[in-house]
């Protein structure tokens, strides 16, 4: 320094810096030091952020003024400081030599201000809007600057005017241009030209992209939000639309990317292996063909030995770099962190001096709150780096099992349901999201160890090594209970998914379960699940408590071993408050990184099971377009649905011809879908060849209805043709169903098509295959499903010779022989095999199983089609009034639904959850225009339709306090108090211990300190005991007790309430939003709840016992509580109401997600046979980045709180510094201490309170939303004690109704009126009429799912309404006309309350014709069947349900339209059953085929809610009247 600033410029002068009462710099620091510092910055920075910016560029800005005068300053600075080098030049001419430092300062820094004035055009050039790195060099500057400034005015003022003018003046002309630069550099620049930001049309951009530099640092730019949500709740218009980088299309391309390069990687093994692969490839190339398939297994088997790709690696690479930014911020804020306590020791030092210069005392405070700032700064920049990328995590894992879940195999399905991949979705990505903030950890937490160990030697020596001993013994203890929490989680994710399996089985049969008065049965199962959930949830409290009390007390027991240690050693070791004081804040910040316990590897796991399932191969199927004959060909196949199965179909060779109709027919089980599943590639191709020339159109056996517009599901994704629409109406005979629908074509269709009936769900889907205008159509027994003349009329108008699609290659898969005379060639297939194929003709001349087939079934079901048409133009005359007349189905699907037809009829709203609140009914206005039978296009009235299934409402405003207190009441009112108590308790003895430990430092200058020490060493070690078991009491009764208890009650009243709910609650409410209920909001009640409870109550007592101290302290620390208080009160007003209200919005967005989901899984077959995948995809991604529109506020509102509220904990830091400096006089040392240490924890305290106030707020509304389900309106009591009917009751069967009406809701029409009949035990009627003539009202009224509206129905003598709806179920037997299975063993789906011997079962099963195929199975009758029964094809279900009838056996029977989905044979089969097993039971049939009840007693043919006709048969056939009508449709009369 001396050859620089020559010898009269000394470089450093303690007296007078350090010692002076007015301190001052040397000049030569000054010139050197100070002005060099920003310099070094910038020159140091630049390189690497010239580089960043040549990457990323946004466009340039346009000059502006504001840029102008930024540059013209920059440019001003250089030359004030090239005029001081210019000075020095000229007084070395004048012979007046100046030191070196005088010519290369003023150089340098002018050579810094060009390369700052370039950068200020470059950054305008990139569409830098705000500048950070200049930013920093502007405070740098004018930091420095400050200095000097100060020092030469004290100058002027001692000697007698300036020496030196002109550099006097050229200072402060620098001194001014840089603080203006500063100012200047705080102003945004406008937004670039051409850039995405400012053209993307999106509607609310976030003001984040245009943010300056200061305002990102603070995360000012989010204040707007927090406002607007405390102004008023916010809505989800309110939310600004994602950044571009956040959004699906950007992040899941990015990890399926990376995830294909991982499978790639693990694809290419050891060279060994890789023989094997190269040998099996050609096989698996030519499909197998001339490979024997045990070949194959053993090439399969070899490959187990590969390699898993690995997820993680996956996630790494792709959003590892992003995250890599948040690290450094992490680095930087560790070593920060250990500033402050060394500022601490300074202070208590500075304490005990006296004669010490008071501008120390205050520097020193001032120094701390300049690094806690700076420290909450770089944390909350951190945390929003690592929350971004847990959010773009998020998005990422649901789009990849999205993906995934369109492709995967049917064996792959099997082994994961819809609960358990939902639960991916949700709690895993979920998991990963919570993760990426603790991965830093891993490094960061080994790092503080080390720092803060060092920093502990120093003050104390090696006495620490006691300390840190203490600390290893309770890390593996720590790490045992982690380990077994994380068993714990696995166990109890396995309760959970089996519990909401179970609640997803439940919601979807849930009308079934009411007609057998299965409830209780379920219920129980439900509860043992949960019995077991809250077992493993309870050994985890008690885990958890201890690990919370080894949390607690690790720093003070390591601390009271330190300090005894380091006491005992040596009589000469004195613990003095510095000493102790900055021990203590050490070990507090030892204390986070020892707590970290990672729970993400459960579900990293359970997502790369999933994402490694095997995938359909998409070459199952060659659809190469090569010109042929034939559209379909099949040679040699055999097929089966997973690679372990039997062939479900074996040596199938087919040739179906471009252009033709062919049939395939066979009994039931033979495996007829089973062939469509195989030409449309989704089962296993075991070996041979299918190709199929066109693109397909498919309709489901089983038709799979969107929950969307009705016009939506026919275009399904096609644009709209009007006259192309009509015509497509018009063949599938939906044109009079729109005239019945509230909402004609715009009508909202609930889940699974609820609010259709099953013919109008089948023909919707024959329509959306004929609009689709492909080349192939695979129909999978589209008719069975509406009635004779329907399917007549759908025949002749689309899929036969004359229909609209003749021309196409058609597979129609059937059970009608009406039809086959009219197809080109028939397929028989017998027990998974072609037995024959050939024309109509040909089969009949074979004489074989065609034949005997044809045979066994009359042939006067086959009529002359000129007959039919004949007739249906009487009709047309008959009833010129009645639109539905010819083209409906005559005999409506599901009780359920049907009442919502009724209404249609009568175009009346349909349900809505709550009539009572008009608010909450959204009304649409919709015009339709309708063309009907070429009649002028005739307007309708505009219609309100109201929305079958209501938004989900959020609630809004504050929570209620009625929450907490019901919440309080499951917990137990008086046990609350005494939780309060004890959390009070234990924050009183953490606070004496350190008071106890401020007196003990006092005594170091006490002589009679030695026989003090026992004393004071015992009395620190009680306090601090009794702080551990206090904490560990109140966490076992807190957690492990009474919040469970809370949690079981909970959800044991939802439980209840929902199954007690009426069955119009189960058609007006999804059931993802009950699973929902069920799922998250429960898990939020079990494990968050608990958390935040206890977080909450241990962070307030805290804060209040440090506000305590520092003012008992130093008085004047009040005035200062109140404003920093009320700044506190007010952050957190507008923080809480904001946060809240996106988290309820969260909430909201999120089930859509998952009803997509659900809804897309069920329907994979068909999006993937339309080719639709990419649109669904599409449509999941916007639906999860909605979601995470209203989650990335909610990150940032966190880090806008965390910013602010430690701004206050800031403060109270600096006025504990500065009131301690004042107070030195009166202040022990050790007081000082304690005071300042306790203000530095207080940031954090504060921060977490707010955080759990608005946590707790937030999920307390779990209990809100569980507790609204719990207060559903329940149906009439299941047992009624006074009014049990007898055991054998009913002993005959009569059945009267007398007078009977009833409507499905109060306000609506009725559904049957008045009617009066009385029906004798044994007789046999069959109930006939159009759609919504009201025939399955009528069985819905004998079960009570409907309640009388007047009149009653009296069954031997008991008027059903007056006894339990379980006593009255009970004792009827019902058919359903959809047959439900629940996932579980045969057995139980025949006899869940196990009342019945085995012989009684295989008994029904001869009967039922079960008996063959169950006793093939291995398992017999524990027979698993998979979710809804997937594992038997739709016969053998509905075969199970007529065995549950007979295992009944009770007096009154009904049929539902019982044999809809059976080939004539089964049909016949039930048919004589039910005559000869229920001959002296009363029977009523909702009659499909007419052929079945024209032996009845009776037939009561209903009309618009009336009786019309009642007689015999024989009898309405000779009336001519409407049943004569019907009989002739059919070819029966």
């Amino acid at each position: 320094m001396e050859q620089l600033c020559g010898p009269e410029l000394p470089f450093w002068e303690p007296n007078l810096t350090l010692h002076a009462e007015i301190p001052d710099l040397p000049q030569c620091f000054q010139l050197t030091v100070l002005a060099w510092t920003p310099c070094v910055y910038l020159w140091l920075v630049s390189p690497l952020y010239l580089f960043y910016l040549k990457r990323n560029s946004k466009g340039y800005i346009m000059m502006s003024v504001l840029n102008r005068v930024k540059t013209i300053f920059g440019l001003i600075l250089w030359l004030v400081c090239w005029t001081d080098l210019f000075a020095s030049f000229h007084e070395m001419q004048q012979g007046h030599v100046r030191p070196p430092v005088y010519f290369v300062t003023p150089l340098i820094l002018g050579m810094t201000m060009l390369l700052a004035t370039f950068l200020i055009q470059f950054e305008r050039l990139r569409g830098v809007q705000s500048s950070g790195v200049l930013f920093i060099f502007w405070v740098l500057s004018v930091l420095c600057a400050i200095v000097p400034f100060r020092s030469k005015i004290i100058y002027a003022g001692r000697e007698e005017g300036v020496s030196d003018k002109l550099r006097f003046t050229t200072f402060y002309a620098y001194f001014s241009v840089t603080v203006a630069e500063l100012i200047l550099s705080c102003f945004n620049e406008k937004p670039p030209l051409f850039s995405n930001v400012a053209t993307d049309p999106v509607n609310n951009p976030c003001p984040e992209s245009t943010a300056g530099f200061l305002s990102k640092l603070t995360f000012w730019w989010f204040t707007s939000m927090a406002i607007k949500g405390y102004r008023s709740p916010l809505e989800s218009k309110d939310l600004w639309s994602l950044n571009k980088q956040d959004t699906s299309e950007l992040v899941v391309p990015n990890l399926l990317g990376e995830w294909e390069g991982e499978k790639v990687k693990a694809q290419s093994v050891e060279p060994e292996m890789k023989g094997q692969a190269m040998y099996s490839k050609p096989a698996v190339e030519s499909n197998h063909v001339g490979t024997s398939p045990e070949e194959v297994e053993v090439l399969l088997a070899g490959g187990k030995g590969v390699r898993q790709p690995s997820f993680l690696r996956a996630l790494l690479k792709a959003f590892g770099p992003y995250f890599l930014i948040g690290s450094a911020f992490k680095l930087l804020q560790d070593l920060i962190t250990f500033i402050n306590p060394q500022l601490l020791r300074m202070l208590i030092e500075f304490t005990k001096e006296t004669g010490m210069p008071s501008w120390w005392g205050f520097s020193l405070a001032f120094m701390m709150f300049g690094c806690a700032v700076l420290q909450t700064l770089i944390l909350h920049q951190h945390f929003q780096y690592c929350f971004v990328t847990g959010m773009r995590l998020r998005s990422a894992i649901i789009g990849a099992i999205y993906r995934k879940s369109l492709v995967i195999t049917n064996e792959a399905k099997r082994s994961s349901t819809v609960g358990e991949v939902v639960n991916l979705m949700s709690v895993d990505a979920q998991r990963f999201m919570d993760l990426t903030t603790f991965l830093n950890m891993l490094w960061s937490a080994p790092l503080q160890i080390i720092l803060a160990l060092y920093f502990l030697w120093q003050t104390l020596g090696p006495s620490v090594l006691a300390g840190v001993a203490v600390m290893v013994l309770l890390i593996p203890f720590n790490a045992v209970i982690a380990m077994k929490t994380k068993a714990y989680q696995v166990e109890q994710m396995q309760h959970k998914d089996m519990r909401i399996k179970l609640m997803n089985e439940i919601l979807n049969g849930i009308k079934v379960l009411k007609l057998y008065a299965w409830e209780v049965s379920f219920r129980e199962k439900v509860l043992q699940v949960r019995q077991k959930e809250l077992a493993v949830l309870r050994k985890a409290a008690y885990l958890g408590s201890l690990s919370i009390m080894a949390w607690t007390s690790a720093p003070f027991l390591v601390a009271l071993t330190t300090f005894a240690v380091y006491v005992s050693v040596d009589e000469n070791n004195v613990l003095d408050a510095e000493k102790a004081f900055v021990s203590l804040s050490l070990f507090n910040i030892l204390r986070f990184p020892l707590n970290m316990l990672p729970q993400a590897n459960v579900s990293l796991k359970r997502i790369q099971t999933f994402l490694t399932h095997d995938e359909l191969d998409p070459g199952n199927v060659d659809r190469k377009p090569v010109a042929s004959d034939f559209a379909v060909t099949v040679v040699n196949g055999k097929f089966s649905w997973a690679k372990k199965d039997r062939p479900a179909l074996h040596n199938i060779n087919a040739m179906v011809p471009q252009g033709s109709l062919l049939a395939v027919v066979g009994h039931v089980g033979c495996g007829k879908s089973s062939l469509v599943s195989a030409l449309l590639g989704e089962m296993e191709n075991l070996e041979g060849e299918i190709s199929v020339r066109g693109s397909v159109a498919y309709v489901p056996q089983q038709a799979w209805i969107q929950n969307a517009t009705l016009r939506d599901n026919i275009l399904f994704g096609k644009p709209y043709v009007e006259q192309k629409y009509r015509c497509v109406l018009n063949a599938c005979a939906l044109t009079p169903d729109l005239d019945v629908l509230p909402g004609g074509d715009q009508t909202e269709i609930g889940e699974k098509g609820i609010n259709l009936s099953g013919g109008q769900r089948q023909r919707v889907s024959l329509a959306r295959a004929l609009y689709s205008e492909a080349d192939i159509y695979l129909l999978d027994d589209p008719l069975s499903a509406v009635d004779a003349h329907v399917a007549k009329h759908i025949f002749d108008n689309v899929i036969g010779p004359e229909g609209a699609l003749r021309g196409k290659t058609r597979i129609l898969v059937t059970h009608g022989i009406s039809f086959l005379p009219q197809v080109d060639n028939i397929l028989v297939l017998v027990e998974g095999t072609v037995s024959e194929m050939g024309s109509y003709q040909d089969l009949l001349k074979q004489n074989g199983a065609f034949a005997e087939f044809l045979r066994n079934y009359s042939l006067e079901d086959i009529i002359e089609d000129d007959d039919v048409m004949e007739v249906l133009l009487d009709e047309e005359e008959s009833f010129p009034d009645d639109a539905l007349s010819n083209h409906t189905d005559m005999v409506d699907n599901e009780p359920a639904v049907n009442e919502a037809r009724r209404q249609f009829m009568r175009q009346i709203s349909v349900m809505s959850n709550d009539a009572e609140n008009p608010k909450a009914m959204s009304v649409r206005r919709r015009r339709c225009s309708e063309r009907r039978h070429g009649e002028l296009v005739q307007e309708k009235k505009k219609v309100q339709v109201e929305k079958l299934i209501q938004a989900e409402t959020a609630e809004t405003g504050r929570v209620k306090f009625s929450v907490y207190w019901d919440y309080a009441k499951a917990v137990g009112p008086l046990l609350s108090l005494f939780i309060c108590f004890l959390y009070a308790g234990q924050s009183a003895a953490a606070i004496g211990a350190n008071i106890w430990l401020s007196q003990w430092t006092n005594d170091a200058d006490d002589s009679a300190r030695q026989e003090n020490v026992h004393m004071r060493v015992g009395v620190y070690a009680a306090l601090g005991i009794s702080q551990g078991a206090l904490i560990l009491a109140n966490s076992l009764l807190c957690r492990a007790y009474s919040m469970l208890k809370a949690a079981h009650a909970t959800h044991l009243n939802m439980l209840h309430a929902i199954l007690r709910a009426p069955q119009a609650f189960f058609e007006a409410t999804p059931s993802g939003r009950v699973l929902n209920r069920f799922s998250k909001d429960v898990d939020t009640i079990d494990s968050l709840i608990p958390d935040n409870i206890d977080i909450w109550m241990r962070t307030f007592w805290y804060t209040v016992n440090v506000l305590l101290i520092c003012s008992a302290l130093t008085p004047m620390f009040l005035l200062v509580i109140v404003p920093l208080m009320t700044f506190y009160w007010w952050v957190q007003r507008f923080y809480v109401a904001t946060s809240r209200q996106l988290k309820r919005l969260e909430s909201v967005s999120r089930s859509p997600i998952y009803s997509h989901f659900s809804e897309t899984i069920t329907g994979t077959s068909v999006i993937r046979a339309y080719g639709r995948n990419g649109d669904f995809v599409l449509m999941s991604d916007m639906k999860v980045d909605e979601n995470q529109k209203s989650y990335y506020p909610g990150i940032v509102s966190n880090r806008w709180l965390g910013v602010r509220i430690e701004f206050i904990g800031n403060c109270v830091v600096l006025f504990a510094g500065l009131f301690a400096v004042l107070g030195k006089e009166k202040l022990s040392p050790g007081l000082v201490g304690l005071s300042v240490s306790y203000a530095l924890q207080v940031t954090m305290s504060l921060n977490w309170m707010v955080r759990m106030t608005s946590d707790l707020e937030s999920n307390i509304v779990a209990v809100e939303r569980v507790k609204e389900y719990s207060e559903t309106p329940s149906e009439a009591p299941w047992e009624v004690e006074n009014k049990k009917p007898p055991n054998e009751w009913p002993p005959e069967g009569n059945v009267e109704f007398a007078d009977y009406s009833v409507r499905y809701r109060e306000g609506l029409e009725l559904v049957l009126r008045n009617i009066s009949l009385k029906v004798k035990g044994g007789e046999k009627i069959g109930i006939v009429g159009r759609t919504g003539a009201g025939k399955s009202s009528m069985t819905l009224c004998l079960f009570r799912l409907l309640e009388a509206a007047s009149g009653e129905i009296i069954i031997d003598g008991v008027k059903i309404a007056e006894i339990g709806l379980h006593d009255l179920r009970s004792k009827l037997t019902i058919i359903p006309q959809e047959p439900v299975l629940f996932s579980g063993t045969l057995r139980m789906n025949l006899d869940p309350f196990e009342k019945y011997s085995d012989d009684d079962i295989w008994n029904v099963l001869k009967l039922s014709h079960l008996h063959k195929f169950v006793s093939n199975q291995p398992a017999k009758l524990d027979l698993e069947c998979s979710e809804g029964g997937e594992n038997l094809s739709v016969g053998q279900r509905q075969l199970v349900c007529l065995a549950r009838a007979l295992l009944r056996k009770s007096r009154i029977l009904i049929l539902d339209e019982a044999t809809a989905a059976i080939d004539l044979e089964t049909d016949d089969l039930i048919q004589s059953t039910i005559r000869t097993q229920f001959e002296d039971c009363t029977v009523f049939t909702i009659a499909h085929r007419l052929n079945t009840i024209m032996d009845y007693t009776r037939v009561l043919v209903l009309d618009k809610g009336q009786i019309a006709e009642f007689d015999t048969p024989t009898n309405l056939i000779a009336q001519k009247g409407i049943f004569y009508g019907m009989v002739k449709d059919a070819g029966l009369a």
